[in-house]
């Protein structure tokens, strides 16, 4: 099985409504455990970025896709992490995606 990265894109703002926090962490262990040993790394929300441009500028708008969280998986290919990511919770929000991307192990 080979492991793929998911990353959360989207305003990578926190639900502030307890009720809320706990409808969104009820939906993502409701997740996880669908995927079951899928998940090697449930991973975690990320705050606001800072982008290091050439020449050393720095941006602190968080790039023009915020990134709002990860979590690794090992699926059989690209198409099964696919399949395995359409049920993600963030994806109730249309302002969310989730990006795929195989991770190349070097060693």
């Amino acid at each position: 099985m080979a492991k793929f990265l998911y990353v959360y894109h989207g305003s990578g703002k926190m639900p502030t409504d307890e009720a809320e926090r706990k409808a969104a962490t009820d939906a993502w262990t409701g997740w996880y455990g669908k995927l079951g040993s899928a998940v090697v790394d449930g991973g975690n929300p990320v705050g606001m970025s800072k982008m290091v441009l050439p020449g050393g500028k720095v941006e602190n708008n968080g790039g023009s896709n915020p990134t709002a969280g990860y979590t690794i998986v090992e699926a059989k290919d690209i198409d099964d992490a696919v399949a395995k990511a359409k049920d993600c919770p963030i994806l109730m929000d249309p302002a969310f995606s989730v990006e795929i991307a195989p991770i190349i192990e070097m060693m």
